[in-house]
């Protein structure tokens, strides 16, 4: 290949917000002259969404029109039909980054299994029918302002583990436990981590494992219907092996990047989350807590 493409930004973390001015270069390396057919850049931003197979059958008619949902478009030719010259040229460009729609926002960038909001800026550089186009992408990754979506504001809970508080046929087979713990606040800042505590004040059997679990509760749909999808996003053991009883044992964990975005409702998909809780003992059963959070970017 004669000429290689790079997409260079000038903010070394490549985060952005609505209304920035996007800006950076287009390094194109050649090592001789060569023809090209013009060199475009192209920068979208676009909301997709696909049903799990378990939902196809029930909303075929909504699998079969689901299309992507535009949220910025935005093309250019940066050079025009010619000659590149041998060595390296640089194309400053400059993008604004306006919503499309007035009524829809630049959603945060969000990658999950089901909906993936993602922005990207790709160049291409059209050849010669007897030569391959060369293009290179770029994603760059949108957050929201201060000033738009709730803001994180303390709601503190406190839970309850017995085996009268758990929905389970299996009840009488249950062990005799008694465990206790809060959360500082179901409302939380994406930046921080959630925090809170768990005691075990008694049990009979040996405790293997206690974990929190980070699940997102992505829903699409449509007049048709709505599927909705729970998935784990990550899981953190934070107790191994049985523990002393009455001791207090913190709960902590970060909010991953790129897999979480502040909680989001419009007309045709959701991205919620929730925190599972799970004790795990040795005789294989085990209880769990789930509590749904909502989750902001202040």
């Amino acid at each position: 290949m004669s000429s290689v493409i790079d997409i260079r930004l000038k903010r070394a973390n490549k985060i952005y917000h609505e209304n920035d001015i996007l800006t950076g270069l287009v390094v194109i390396s050649s090592k001789s002259e060569s023809s090209h057919n013009g060199i475009t850049l192209a920068l979208d931003g676009t909301v997709n969404l696909q049903l799990s197979p378990k939902s196809v059958g029930t909303f075929e008619a909504f699998y079969n029109s689901i299309k992507p949902i535009p949220l910025i478009s935005y093309t250019c030719e940066l050079i025009k039909p010619g000659k590149l010259p041998s060595g390296t040229i640089e194309v400053p460009f400059e993008i604004t980054l306006v919503p499309q729609n007035k009524t829809r926002p630049l959603y945060e960038t969000y990658h999950g299994v089901f909906i993936n909001i993602q922005y990207l800026i790709t160049v291409d550089m059209k050849k010669s029918i007897l030569s391959r186009d060369i293009s290179k992408q770029c994603e760059f990754i949108m957050e929201n302002g201060a000033s738009r979506g709730e803001k994180a504001c303390q709601m503190h809970i406190d839970f309850v583990l017995n085996p009268s508080s758990i929905s389970s046929k299996d009840k009488a087979y249950l062990p005799s436990f008694e465990i206790v713990g809060s959360v500082d606040s179901t409302k939380c800042c994406i930046t921080q981590p959630f925090t809170g505590n768990i005691n075990v004040l008694k049990s009979n059997v040996s405790i293997r494992s206690i974990e929190i679990q980070l699940i997102r509760v992505e829903t699409c749909g449509c007049a048709e219907g709505y599927a909705r999808d729970a998935t784990e996003i990550q899981n953190i053991q934070i107790a191994d092996g049985d523990v002393c009883r009455g001791l207090d044992i913190p709960l902590y964990m970060v909010f991953p990047r790129l897999f979480t975005c502040p909680t989001l409702f419009t007309d045709n998909f959701k991205i919620e989350f929730e925190i599972n809780i799970v004790i795990i003992f040795c005789n294989d059963h085990m209880v769990s807590e789930n509590i749904p959070i909502r989750l902001s970017r202040y």
